[in-house]
């Protein structure tokens, strides 16, 4: 049905091309592409054993505009999946609309320069995209991706005004490491040390990292310490359902983790501008991501579940309803199926998903769009079927 590129060779990537591979029915060709060739044969080597299936490989380094057309115009593809860093979508959206290929994306752009994140770099290409007659889709990993289509499953179904949502994730899986980082330890630190920010009232209220905390209780889980950080799905989300009064995105630490990013912080060793080195420029963050565990290879001794969901409260036919909506997946069951932990699990399983949206039609118009623009409903089905399982609580008292 479809030819895909891949690119982005790590935990995620790995995802993506085992989900793709048990899906060959939609996905009729499919290339893997990074920075490190190597990489994606071994995956190769792994999806033809287990599923019998051929994966193409090429080299390319994603900040590069020529190299990346260069490579969609020998394969030509109809849909790239960048699950490379977030500092390429740029590059890869540009090179996409050179060469006439549609986009879809896990994660938004930010700068290599500036610890922040936001969508209006690429919410500035929906003339191009519209123009040039693609379809650019954003944010379709977890959160942001599924937490955003449970918010519009909530909003088509189940309320008439959606108030109050707060989206919970928690991480309560043990790799029995010292101090890890479940995805690029660069964009992790980066993301969980800057201030945190909600919406309320029709206006965002900024708070000190890790400045508002309670203890959450999760399914199968138990209670949780939880943090409000600032997460980029909250952007899109305010925007696109206006009735919100208040919008909040909390996540799990544990204590030591926090200890060790304090630490982290402490000594310099998070800051993302250069210093002198032996008289050689370094970026100490991109230092400290190279001597912290590999994120890809922590799914063997994990152990534990990750909860991810919405809790929403709005109206529904005039009374308050509320209703809790979420996954909780096996760190254990992801290595088994991928050799992947929890999290990159919970983030490639859903990037398949919006590729087969998009290759089958049901996702698919010309301009850029966040997941939550779309018809969630043949999304929400393939949730349960590709092993991301979702659960639903009507009524509940919320905690939050």
């Amino acid at each position: 049905m479809g030819k895909v590129l891949i690119i982005g060779a790590g935990g995620v990537g790995t995802v993506v091309a085992h989900k793709i591979a048990q899906n060959r029915d939609v996905f009729t060709e499919v290339m893997l592409a990074s920075r490190t060739k190597s990489k994606c044969d071994v995956i190769a080597s792994d999806l033809k054993k287990r599923y019998d299936f051929t994966l193409q490989t090429a080299q390319v380094d994603a900040d590069s505009v020529p190299e990346l057309v260069k490579l969609f115009k020998s394969f030509n593809p109809e849909l790239v999946i960048n699950v490379a860093l977030p500092y390429q979508d740029l590059t890869i959206m540009d090179a996409c609309l050179e060469c006439g290929v549609n986009y879809l994306d896990t994660a938004n752009y930010e700068p290599k320069d500036e610890a922040k994140f936001e969508y209006k770099w690429q919410w500035a290409y929906q003339d191009k995209f519209k123009k040039a007659g693609l379809t650019a889709i954003l944010g379709c990993g977890f959160d942001p991706g599924v937490t955003s289509i449970f918010t519009a499953y909530a909003a088509k179904h189940h309320f008439d005004e959606i108030q109050y949502l707060d989206i919970v994730d928690c991480n309560a899986g043990d790799h029995g490491k010292a101090f890890a980082t479940n995805f690029n330890p660069e964009i992790n630190i980066r993301e969980v040390t800057q201030k945190g920010k909600y919406w309320e009232n029709g206006k965002w209220v900024e708070t000190e990292p890790h400045e508002i905390h309670k203890p959450l209780n999760y399914p199968e889980i138990g209670a949780k310490e939880s943090y409000v950080i600032y997460h980029e799905e909250l952007e899109s989300l305010v925007k696109n359902y206006p009735s919100l009064k208040r919008a909040r995105f909390w996540m799990t630490f544990g204590q030591e983790y926090l200890t060790h990013l304090r630490v982290i912080q402490n000594i310099g060793m998070a800051r993302i501008d250069e210093v002198e080195y032996n008289g050689q420029k370094i970026v100490p963050i991109q230092f400290l991501k190279a001597v912290l565990p590999n994120p890809g290879d922590l799914g063997e001794n994990y152990t534990g579940w990750t909860s991810i969901g919405c809790r929403i409260r709005g109206l529904k036919d005039g009374k308050e309803r509320t209703y809790y909506i979420y996954n909780n997946c096996s760190h254990e069951k992801a290595f088994e199926e991928t050799g992947t932990q929890g999290v990159s699990y919970t983030t490639g399983v859903p990037a398949m998903i919006g590729a087969m949206m998009f290759l089958k039609g049901e996702w698919r118009k010309p301009g850029v769009f966040n997941v939550e623009e779309f018809n969630p409903d043949p999304f929400m089905q393939q949730l349960n079927i590709q092993g991301l399982p979702w659960n639903e609580l009507f009524d509940i008292n919320l905690e939050v």
